[in-house]
């Protein structure tokens, strides 16, 4: 069944806010609290990434349903469009669940963090997300990937799978390769994908990170140039400290990765990663909030999901950290923390700003 821009959709989504449903439009990014849509409606985008394209943000998200059951896909991948950052256009379902049992995409699976990139040589929108079977709980650890021909879809599924099935990593041991390894294990039928991000380098190769080998480890898989398979080139970072969460950004020539430790829908301290290649090796930096000690020991009682850079109006560069307040006992209620990312020492810094503006 496909649900596509309001009718139905609006219906369905008024009942399950109920008396949060409406709110004043706002005039600065306020994290934590309910954010509007052009309806009125709290924007229903979680895990979320944003892409830029021809002068309009498309943020992409996870649709969420009231209480637990809106921790599984019961609708799909939600989009929103805005010139400015902080007015949102309900742009509909881009993505449906399918109500087909045994369907990859049957009501019920888990799918999370869509993030979409657009392919200038064939003009298609590519969207990748972590899946996991309906009953399966989380493990299956699929790559999804669907494609549009516009960015609020339809999207068209295509495929899961694991990634890079019967391929060694380019940075690889011996020891990484014997039997025993959670990498051996899962060498022939392909390698775990859970928590996911893409990421777009300057000379516009595009690439998959996601957490892996029981979420112990993290590994970025480059993208074929159609963006939607995998090239076979892939690295191991920062093996064994159980990262999830990852969001990954470069700025003057060096790349930064932002992360969380594995403590499920509970909030803990962020963790940063620096690399001057993007296979490593990783430096840690420790928490990149600054704050109170809860503040830092929480994240903002969030955790990070994209790191969306920007063109301010003098032509100067400016990153935005966007993470998810999670809200598993009714996942509808989830709220949005976006930051403007600050610079000390050469290194980013995160600082609750209650309002401000792009």
């Amino acid at each position: 069944m496909k649900i596509h821009r309001r009718g139905m959709l609006a219906g369905s989504v008024a009942l399950l806010h109920g008396a949060m449903a409406r709110a004043q439009t706002p005039a600065s990014i306020a994290s934590g609290q309910l954010w509007p849509d052009d309806r009125g409606l709290h924007i229903n985008a979680h895990g979320g990434g944003v892409l830029h394209h021809q002068g309009r943000y498309w943020w992409y998200g996870e649709h969420k349903v009231a209480g637990d059951a809106g921790n599984r896909a019961q609708v799909g991948v939600h989009v929103y469009s805005s010139a400015d950052l902080m007015h949102w256009r309900d742009e509909g379902i881009c993505l449906s669940v399918s109500h087909q049992p045994g369907d990859d995409l049957e009501a019920g699976c888990i799918l999370e963090r869509p993030k979409v990139l657009f392919d200038p040589q064939s003009k298609r929108f590519v969207m990748w997300f972590h899946l996991e079977l309906k009953g399966q709980g989380y493990a299956s650890a699929r790559a999804g990937v669907a494609v549009a021909e516009q960015p609020q879809g339809p999207f068209t599924y295509l495929r899961s799978a694991r990634v890079n099935p019967g391929v060694w990593p380019i940075n690889a041991t011996p020891e990484d390769c014997q039997a025993g390894t959670k990498l051996a294990r899962d060498f022939s039928g392909g390698q775990m994908c859970r928590d996911m991000t893409l990421f777009v380098d300057d000379d516009g190769r595009a690439y998959h990170i996601y957490a892996s080998e029981d979420n112990q480890t993290l590994q970025i898989a480059e993208l074929a140039p159609d963006l939607t398979r995998h090239s076979g080139r892939y690295a191991r970072i920062l093996p064994g400290l159980a990262n999830e969460a990852p969001a990954l950004f470069k700025h003057d020539g060096r790349y930064f990765l932002i992360a969380s430790g594995t403590t499920g829908w509970a909030p803990n301290p962020a963790r940063l990663y620096v690399a001057d290649n993007l296979f490593g090796p990783w430096q840690a930096h420790g928490n990149p909030v600054r704050g109170t000690p809860e503040q830092m020991a929480t994240t903002f009682g969030g955790q990070s999901t994209f790191i969306l850079p920007i063109k301010t109006a003098n032509g100067t560069q400016r990153l935005i950290f966007m993470a998810d307040i999670w809200q598993p006992k009714n996942a509808i209620d989830g709220r949005y923390i976006w930051l403007p990312i600050d610079w000390e020492d050469g290194l980013p810094v995160l600082r609750w700003t209650k309002g401000w503006t792009p």
